[in-house]
């Protein structure tokens, strides 16, 4: 998770400039359709790709900026750092999903579960599809024992972005532990 979530940010940083995008860009609903009928995975990874950067992308520039001082602070493991930069974008656009995503992510990294767990909330209050928050939820449930909190979260993921094979490989293994749990 921590290496896609690390790609996933790098192949933001590199979109073009002047995108109109975040969480309510027309384009996105296009992008899920075509996510939702790809069987093809190079295909599926450049329409993902193209999700998170129109996800990451805000029109305001000190908004941008400090996403930007986020992102390379989290990159380089300083997640409090990371954590007051994206507390600083919520605070002023509270309605930016990857805003609430980021410090998410960060909150994550450094093991503030319950902290991670309320940005991921409102994350995705602001973008129910946002795989990747449901995916950190995932993986945090997994992590304190919540084993069907877990595979409900991951299958949601699944539901809205089909190819994810990591997601699918938990779903499959985390299946078999709870079937093996029933016996």
């Amino acid at each position: 998770m921590i290496k896609f979530t690390v790609l996933a940010i790098l192949f933001s940083l590199l979109a073009p400039p002047g995108l109109k995008a975040d969480q309510n860009d027309a384009m996105l609903d296009a992008l899920f359709a075509r996510l939702q009928q790809t069987a093809d995975s190079d295909e599926a990874a450049d329409i993902e790709q193209s999700i998170w950067t129109a996800w990451i992308h805000h029109d305001d520039g000190q908004i941008s900026k400090r996403m930007s001082i986020g992102i390379n602070a989290m990159n380089r493991g300083a997640f409090k750092l990371s954590i007051l930069a994206f507390g600083e974008i919520v605070e002023i656009d509270p309605g930016y999903a990857e805003g609430w995503n980021k410090r998410a992510t960060a909150y994550y990294l450094l093991g503030n579960y319950e902290a991670s767990v309320f940005d991921i909330q409102n994350t995705l209050a602001l973008e129910p599809r946002h795989f990747g928050a449901l995916s950190g939820l995932g993986l945090i449930y997994s992590a304190i024992g919540k084993d069907r909190a877990a595979l409900k979260a991951w299958e949601k993921a699944l539901t809205i972005n089909p190819q994810m094979p990591g997601i699918k490989a938990k779903i499959k293994d985390l299946r078999q532990i709870l079937e093996g749990q029933q016996t």
